[in-house]
């Protein structure tokens, strides 16, 4: 059993990185401001997402599984709050660089 929750965490950890490489590309591939921001917000969550399930089963207890989901939908809440923030300020004073 323990193969099998290893094999699940190097999979899901390693899609979790090719999602976080995917939103890099998308950051320096994209022409403008908005279609980066949005690269990085839903790409990034993704990545985080199933880094966090990839570690769960080696998370100690309940308590260690609470702390990794809690801190998934904070960093979530906070990504959704900033890009918000970031594509209010490129609608009102326009893009730069």
């Amino acid at each position: 059993m323990n193969l099998v929750f290893n094999i699940f965490t190097v999979s899901a950890v390693s899609a979790g990185a090719f999602f976080f490489l995917a939103g890099t590309v998308g950051l320096l591939r994209f022409p403008d401001s908005l279609t980066r921001l949005h690269a990085l917000t839903k790409v990034d969550n993704l990545g985080l997402g199933l880094v966090v399930l990839g570690l769960l089963p080696h998370a100690n207890g309940l308590l260690g599984g609470l702390k990794l989901v809690s801190i998934w939908l904070l960093v979530q809440l906070s990504g959704a709050i900033v890009a918000q923030l970031m594509a209010g300020a490129v609608r009102q004073h326009g893009p730069r660089g």
